[in-house]
């Protein structure tokens, strides 16, 4: 069986919330396999480390590091921007820039709840607005990023859960609006993966998940990366508007011992 059809290297992509964790595996994976990839944080001096390691690095593809905060549209507008103007053009957009903090809904401040869904789901509105006509131009792929608080509830977040179930209606949405222009859209929820803000909550570590067991709670960065990168090669061209949970071993009630 040819592997052609999984391979992505040539495009131009757009990594939000590529400064650490799931984002920066991303566009570490993209650039591993060939995509010229633009990252992007609220601050530069976080996203610049990414790029470097990427540039300096063997790798094929480029990256392109730019300070955005995609609440505000007109830095979004100049993202994209820049990236056509270096890279000639953009195939793959992932919306992966979000945020939460954990309160219960009678603690959460209206401030808050404007802040979480400005940054989760309003951030996304924006990158898809500002990206669709180069999009569109030639038939591109996005990849929003939900949770599964957004697909099963979670206690403490309901600000997040929110947000994301919004994401995940937007993907099925916007999937059928624009199948048309020639552009997928999907959706990935992630359970809980590895990353630097999970140890630093939950005291597991990336070097602790062994990626060949099946029965785990935990994924690792490089899983959600490798399901980034089907979802935006050919391969996966009879997906769209679908929301791809990955959780590792789902959660059900157990029949009880007799």
């Amino acid at each position: 069986m040819s592997t052609d059809q999984f391979g992505v290297d040539g495009d131009v992509a757009i990594v939000t919330g590529a400064s650490s964790g799931i984002g920066e595996g991303i566009a570490e994976t993209f650039a591993d396999n060939g995509v010229d990839v633009v990252i992007c944080s609220r601050e530069q001096e976080n996203v610049d480390p990414v790029a470097d390691r990427i540039t300096e690095s063997d790798r094929p593809g480029e990256a392109l590091a730019i300070e955005c905060d995609v609440t505000d549209r007109e830095a979004v507008d100049a993202l994209v921007e820049a990236t056509v103007e270096e890279f000639g053009g953009l195939d793959v957009l992932v919306n992966n820039a979000g945020a939460s903090f954990m309160a219960g809904f009678d603690d959460i401040s209206e401030n808050g709840w404007k802040t979480i869904v400005d940054i989760n789901l309003h951030g996304t509105y924006n990158c898809l607005q500002a990206a669709e006509e180069h999009l569109k131009d030639g038939g591109g792929t996005v990849i929003n990023f939900a949770s599964v608080a957004g697909t099963q509830g979670s206690p403490y977040m309901s600000h997040y859960g929110a947000a994301k179930a919004a994401i995940v209606n937007l993907t099925t949405t916007l999937s059928y609006e624009w199948a048309g222009d020639g552009v997928r859209v999907n959706c990935i929820a992630p359970g809980f993966v590895a990353t630097e803000g999970v140890e630093s909550q939950m005291g597991i570590s990336a070097d602790e998940v062994d990626r060949t067991e099946v029965e785990r709670r935990m994924g690792t960065v490089e899983e959600i990366a490798d399901l980034t990168q089907f979802l935006a090669s050919p391969a996966s061209s009879y997906i769209v508007g679908e929301t791809i949970t990955a959780q590792g071993v789902p959660r059900i009630e157990e029949t009880p011992e007799i």
